[in-house]
């Protein structure tokens, strides 16, 4: 064999084996790098979105609605309130696992409607949108959106029929969300109020083999304050 080429293939070898560690090492932080930043992520979807339902949470609603009504190229837009009437008695009667059921099938067919716009779950069961502007009548487009979440949906083999009260104001370029959700809360405990029976704190729940469905009239009451919450430094 001659001698040059079996220096330069012991040589080639040696290198090959020198970079081994190398490639090795490289690869194992390339790893920890994308472990890093899936786990940086799944924080960063945790902080701006409610655990339960997917959507957007209060904080990050206001954030990003802001945006959203500055674009002048996304209007006309109208901002909704809603929320699930008599969910108390749904947790009383089927269970809070059933309410939960309640709340993501309600977040689901929201986010359906919305389109492009955006969604929020303010707490509990009151929800929040900035959507697009369908109908010239803002009573009109409530009334559409409150018969598409209002379809019957199945929990623990039951079909159940859930009501929703929905309050939509439309919003100007120039609006501040804050106060546009505020109408629109105003506007949605107008369109509960009007719904409700001469006896407003009545309640009832009438079950059949197949259909369970619940109501809950409540009484008029002032809107509540749900503006962003100041935060404190911890």
């Amino acid at each position: 064999m001659d001698p040059l080429a079996f220096l330069a293939g012991m040589a080639a070898a040696a290198g090959v084996c020198a970079a081994a560690p190398l490639y090795l090492r490289a690869r194992r932080a390339e790893r920890l790098a994308a472990r890093l930043g899936a786990e940086l992520e799944v924080e960063r979807h945790a902080a701006s979105h409610d655990p339960l339902t997917g959507l957007l949470n209060r904080r990050a609603f206001y954030q990003l609605g802001a945006g959203l009504v500055a674009d002048a190229g996304r209007h006309p837009l109208v901002a909704v309130v809603l929320d699930v009437d008599g969910f108390k008695q749904i947790n009383d009667v089927l269970g809070h696992s059933a309410g939960d059921e309640v709340l993501v099938t309600t977040a689901r067919r929201l986010s359906e409607y919305a389109d492009r716009g955006l969604v929020a779950r303010l707490g509990g069961d009151e929800f929040a949108g900035l959507i697009a502007r369908r109908h010239d009548n803002p009573q009109e487009q409530a009334d559409r959106l409150a018969e598409a979440l209002a379809a019957p949906m199945r929990l623990g083999g039951q079909v159940v029929t859930v009501s929703v009260s929905v309050g939509l104001v439309p919003v100007e370029p120039d609006a501040h969300l804050a106060d546009a959700v505020h109408r629109a809360d105003a506007a949605m405990y107008r369109s509960k109020g009007a719904r409700r029976r001469p006896h407003p704190a009545a309640q009832h729940v009438t079950m059949h083999p197949h259909v369970l469905h619940t109501s809950l009239r409540m009484s008029m009451s002032r809107p509540r304050d749900i503006s962003p919450r100041p935060t404190t430094a911890t």
